[in-house]
């Protein structure tokens, strides 16, 4: 399913706090399962970007766009420090 499929389907939902919460994880997977290949941050923007653009309303789809951007950032590089720094 595609990102926006699950988007509209969380949008019928009734769902709230936990429940909701609950929900969008499992939207989340499904999607992240259902992607060629893995899922990669590049994907999660482009996903978010998509998401956003139809505006959720209901709180399992707000949190599904939430995951999708957590799920986009970008993780940083350790910094090395002393000797490995200068050998690296």
């Amino acid at each position: 399913m595609t990102a926006i499929q699950i988007l509209m389907g969380l949008e019928r939902s009734d769902a709230a706090g936990r429940e909701a919460d609950a929900a969008a994880r499992m939207g989340f997977l499904e999607w992240a399962f259902a992607l060629p290949g893995e899922a990669t941050p590049e994907a999660a923007r482009a996903a978010h970007g998509s998401c956003t653009a139809c505006r959720p309303a209901s709180a399992a789809a707000q949190a599904f766009v939430a995951y999708l951007q957590q799920a986009g950032c970008r993780m940083h590089r350790p910094v090395r420090r002393g000797r490995a720094a200068r050998l690296h």
